[in-house]
């Protein structure tokens, strides 16, 4: 028999959300929500300059969806 552990699951802004992850970020309330931006903001990635483009993060963003959901 399986056991299955309900473990609470930190919701964070994200590029491709789940239909689970839209609904728990959909549950939070306005400040709660713009305090989660501001915290994603403020990691050290976000800070990193770089020479690509929006369309070309955009398009990494989106290969690494692809990829994730073809295996």
């Amino acid at each position: 028999m399986s056991k299955t552990t309900d473990k609470p699951t930190r919701v964070m802004p994200t590029v491709a959300p789940t239909e689970a992850e839209l609904a728990a970020w959909g549950a939070l309330p306005r400040d709660e929500q713009a305090r989660r931006y501001q915290e994603a903001l403020a990691h050290p990635d976000c800070s990193m300059p770089t020479d690509d483009s929006m369309s070309d993060i955009l398009a990494a963003a989106r290969r690494r969806v692809a990829a994730r959901a073809n295996g």
